[in-house]
């Protein structure tokens, strides 16, 4: 394994919640695992069904938004263990600090994010705000070099970020949350990305 050097930077990877309805998110953990070996990378997981089962249960019981948020963010911390189960070698970190901890033992992260560290950083209880949004407040904060957005759905390459955004592709807020960013972003399609 090479040393990491600081022209390498931080990669974020944020791999979409639909992944996991099929062998797609294996493919793309693999990918991950063989393609960035070495390399500074942060995993970000969508809340995938488990983040569907809180749309379900606000609709059906009403409750603040503020709740729905913080049960989702559970939904992606359910979504990182899978994640480790599925590649032990991995290294769960939830806070900032602990990610740049796993980061100098040369591990590959996976964010399962803190509930604490986001609502500190004010990240509004929205739906407007998934794990697109995260991936891209987690790019900024640990000054990532890059964030690539790993989808399911069919990626029109010639589509603005705020096009994909009407689309529906990446949330309403994602756009916002990559404005003069400093890191290149990418949204790509999971098959081309991971083969498979």
């Amino acid at each position: 394994m090479s040393n990491l050097t600081a022209t390498d930077g931080i990669i974020i990877i944020k791999l979409g919640g639909s992944l996991s309805r099929s062998d797609t998110l294996v493919n793309c953990l693999n990918a991950v695992e063989k393609n960035y070996q070495g390399r500074a990378v942060v995993v970000v997981p969508g809340g995938g069904g488990f983040a569907d089962q809180v749309r379900l249960a606000q609709q059906q019981w009403q409750f603040d938004d503020t709740t729905a948020h913080h049960m989702a963010l559970l939904a992606m911390q359910q979504m990182a263990l899978m994640f480790k189960g599925l590649k032990p070698d991995f290294a769960i970190a939830d806070t900032v600090a602990a990610i740049h901890d796993q980061l100098n033992r040369k591990k590959t992260v996976i964010w399962s994010p803190d509930i604490i560290e986001l609502d500190n950083a004010g990240i509004e209880a929205s739906w407007d705000i998934t794990s697109d949004s995260l991936a891209a407040w987690l790019a900024k904060t640990v000054s990532a070099t890059e964030l690539i957005l790993i989808k399911s759905a069919a990626i029109d390459t010639s589509l603005s970020l705020q096009q994909l955004a009407e689309q529906n592709i990446v949330d309403k807020a994602f756009c916002d949350f990559v404005a003069k960013a400093a890191f290149k972003t990418q949204v790509i399609n999971a098959q081309s990305w991971a083969g498979g």
